[in-house]
Parts: C-alpha cells; sequence; structure tokens
C-alpha cells in the first residue's frame, strides 16, 4: 500500500504532485541532499500536508521529482551498525501538535510538515529523528494545560490506543494510526532520513489498561505486563521505526541506582536483553538500532545488553576531546558512546554560539568520518525556542502558547522568531559542510 497516497486522499487532496516554489527559495544544498533551512517552524507548520508531502518531493535526493509519490521506499543503508555513528535528533511532536482552544492533537502530522526542514542523512553517517511521544501520557493525553501544571510526557499507558496528542483521529477510520506511522516513516526515509522513538522502562512511570477495571501500575515480574511491553514495541518497529531510545536504560538491572531519578522498578539485565534481541528477531531487523539514556561507564555492559549507543559524559564543549574519543572508539563497530549537544533534561540558559559549537564538535571532531562518534541534539539544538520555556518544561508539561485559541499562534509563540531564523541558518550551514563527508 502507498501509504502517503492514503495519507493524502484522507485528507480529501488528490495525488498529483506538483514542484513547490516555498521549497526552491528557501533550500540549503550540500551535493544531492536538499532540505530548507533558515526558517522558522511556523512557516512550515502552518502549511498543509499536501504542501509537505510536496516539499519533501521538490527535495528528492535523486534528482527527480516524482509526480506521484513512489509505491517503493527504501530506508538509507549504512549497514547493521549505522545507530554507532548516527546523529540522533530528538522532536518533540507533542509540542509542535496542534493546539485548538484546549485540546492537542496530530503531532505526527505537524511532524511531517517540519520533515522538510531535518537534513538528510550524511554519505558516511545518518541522522535519524526521535520522536518524543508515541503512547498515551498518564494525565491529560490529548488537552493542553497551563504552562505551570504537570504533564508529563514519561508517564505512559500500555494495552490502549496511542495518544491523542499524536495521531489525528479524525481520519483513523481511512487511516489506522498503524498506518499514519507507516506513512510517516516513508516520508523520512525519501527525505534521507532514519526514526525512532522514545521509550520509558520506570515501573511506576507505566499504567497498564484494563478494559473492565482501573488502570494498574506497570509490574515487570507480571508476565502479561512484560509481554505487553514486548509486543507494543515490536508492532511499532514492524510500521517502520528502525531506533528505539531507552529513557533511564544506564540503571537497567539496578546498575547505579543512587544517581536513578526515575521511578520505580527497572527490569533486570536479561530481561532488557531478552527484549532487545526479541524485537530484533520477532521484527526480522538486525540494524535496529538501540540507545540507552547515559548508558556510560561500563561499556562492555551495554553492548552485551545489545545496546548500539548512548548519551556519554564526553565533554561536548572541547573540540579535541571530542576528537580524541572518536579516534579512541574509532574500532568499536557495535557499541561506542555518543556526544550530547543538549539532551531532554535541558533547562536552557545556553546561548545560540554554545549550541553551535556543540553541533560543530558532534558533526566534525574526528580523524576520518568514518571514526565520528553518535551525536544526540534536541529540537531546540535545530528551532530555538521561546525565550521563557526549554527543553525539559516541555517534556514535563503541554502548554499552548497561543494568543487567540489558533494552532497557527501557537507554532509562531512556541518558536523564537527572528533571532531563531538566523540561528537556523548557521546550524544548516554546519550541516551543508558535513553531508559529503
Amino acid at each position: 500500500m502507498n501509504t502517503v497516497n492514503e495519507l493524502l486522499k484522507a485528507y480529501n487532496f488528490d495525488t498529483n504532485l506538483f514542484v513547490d516554489d516555498f521549497t526552491l527559495n528557501h533550500q540549503f544544498v550540500s551535493g544531492m541532499k536538499k532540505w530548507i533551512g533558515e526558517i522558522v517552524p511556523c512557516e512550515l507548520l502552518s502549511r498543509n500536508v499536501k504542501n509537505a508531502v510536496e516539499s519533501l518531493d521538490t527535495l528528492s535526493q535523486d534528482g527527480i521529482f516524482y509526480d506521484t509519490f513512489p509505491d517503493v521506499i527504501e530506508s538509507p543503508d549504512y549497514g547493521d551498525n549505522w545507530g554507532v555513528s548516527a546523529n540522533y535528533i530528538e522532536i518533540n511532536n507533542r509540542a509542535i501538535a496542534e493546539m485548538s482552544g484546549n485540546l492537542c492533537r496530530k503531532g505526527l502530522i505537524s511532524t511531517i510538515k517540519l520533515l522538510p526542514a531535518i537534513p538528510p542523512s550524511a554519505k558516511s553517517w545518518a541522522n535519524c529523528i526521535i520522536l518524543s511521544q508515541i503512547f498515551p501520557n498518564i494525565y491529560g493525553d490529548g488537552f493542553n494545560k497551563s504552562a505551570a501544571e504537570e504533564n508529563s510526557i514519561y508517564g505512559i499507558k500500555l494495552n490502549t490506543h496511542y495518544s491523542e496528542n499524536i495521531i489525528d483521529t479524525d481520519i483513523s477510520d481511512k487511516l489506522p494510526p498503524e498506518l499514519q506511522f507507516r506513512a510517516f516513516n516513508d516520508l523520512a526515509n525519501f527525505h534521507g532520513l532514519k526514526t525512532g522513538f522514545r521509550t520509558v522502562i520506570s515501573a511506576d512511570q507505566i499504567k497498564v489498561v484494563q478494559p473492565d477495571g482501573s488502570d494498574v501500575t506497570f509490574d515487570w515480574e507480571n508476565e502479561e505486563h512484560f509481554k505487553l511491553f514486548l509486543n507494543a514495541h515490536i508492532a511499532l518497529i514492524n510500521t517502520g521505526f528502525e531506533a528505539i531510545f531507552i529513557d533511564s536504560a544506564k540503571h537497567i538491572g539496578g546498575y547505579d541506582m543512587g544517581n536513578y531519578t526515575g521511578v520505580g522498578a527497572l527490569p533486570s539485565y536479561e530481561q532488557m536483553q531478552y527484549i532487545i534481541h526479541e524485537i530484533r528477531s520477532k521484527t526480522g531487523n538486525t540494524h535496529l538500532s538501540f540507545v540507552g539514556e547515559k548508558s556510560t561507564g561500563d561499556f562492555e555492559r551495554y553492548e552485551n545488553l545489545g545496546l548500539s549507543t548512548g548519551t556519554g559524559f564526553i565533554e561536548p564543549d572541547d573540540f579535541h576531546t571530542v576528537r580524541d574519543e572518536a579516534i579512541d572508539y574509532k574500532y568499536s563497530k557495535n557499541y561506542s558512546p555518543g556526544v550530547e549537544v543538549s539532551n531532554d533534561n535541558d533547562t536552557g540558559g545556553r546561548s545560540y554560539e554554545e549550541r553551535l559549537h556543540r553541533i560543530n564538535n558532534s558533526l566534525f571532531a574526528y580523524e576520518f568520518p568514518s571514526d565520528k562518534l553518535a551525536s544526540f541534539m534536541q529540537m531546540e539544538d535545530m528551532f530555538p525556542l521561546r525565550y521563557d520555556t526549554n527543553t525539559h518544561h516541555l517534556m514535563m508539561s503541554n502548554p499552548s502558547y497561543s494568543t487567540d485559541g489558533t494552532p497557527e499562534s501557537h507554532w509562531e509563540n512556541l518558536f523564537a522568531k527572528n533571532d531563531g531564523r538566523d540561528y537556523n541558518k548557521k546550524v544548516s550551514e554546519l550541516f551543508v559542510h558535513s553531508l559529503n563527508l
């Protein structure tokens, strides 16, 4: 099934595509790699989904403009161990969802609209989008709340539908959520990106929905719960995702619990090892990347767990430190630590110059391109947020910044404006120089 055509038809668009002039006027080019830069996100988020598809088509890496979207799309192929050197860019798809009044929805569609502004993968390594939310959050899913009210993305529900913040329930009769995910993944792959999603493993941060009773807290020792967790992740991988970012992964099996900030029990080392093995086995995807939060220190432990990379404690501000680490791990192609430009706990305050310097180090600090370490960025590193919020705040709460109750006003006010445009241009210039390496 051509899910992109089905997506267009679900919104009552025809499937004939035309070159997008906005894209031609804002594109950055690095060899055959093209994307939109020097923009503020509302310029893309305010467009319709057909505009987004035509924009991606206009940016086609093979130089061919397709009059209708192709039937067969392949993910960029960087071998089974692509995750060791990828750039992971986490997009908070809930924060950019359509905020209409007090409703929050269509975060996946918003992410599709933003895809043209994400640089595609380089010659030597992949760029991978990580979605912050897939599963419903425990409280207030489908609604925005005040900026001061907690509505954590780290608390999820299993054994129920996907988040109403993310899918479009209005078209679910025409295109079920699984096919909405497939359309997103096909469009991302077409643009030269890999995709993944964030998951949580702290038991008290997971609720299991019971059709005939109240929700119960997840229990890693409950075999039914264990299978629910495993099968939910297999189902998502089967829609085309190729990476899973595992929150609190450092502490799996009770490791370094003195620094554990999650809530509730964690899976044993053997349980998580089995989960990762089974996801690869049951989906038939040997090339999946599993990323561990703060999985640093005992690298052999994480490699044997089945992880590909993890957010490390490499000092990202020092070019030579990053370069030396890249040289040290140049032969570690099953697992190596990564460089954080910023993470989901970022509370802001870092200057644009500091962020750009960190991005520069993550893209260029190595002896040879094949030595490059993985890197981790947040949406804010690509598209600066407004002055009074930050990455972590948007993970913990779900405010609308609309001044008139419309989605367009929220998108306009969520991000920095003219200075954000100038910053995005500088990020794009860094990627221009990196993508042909």
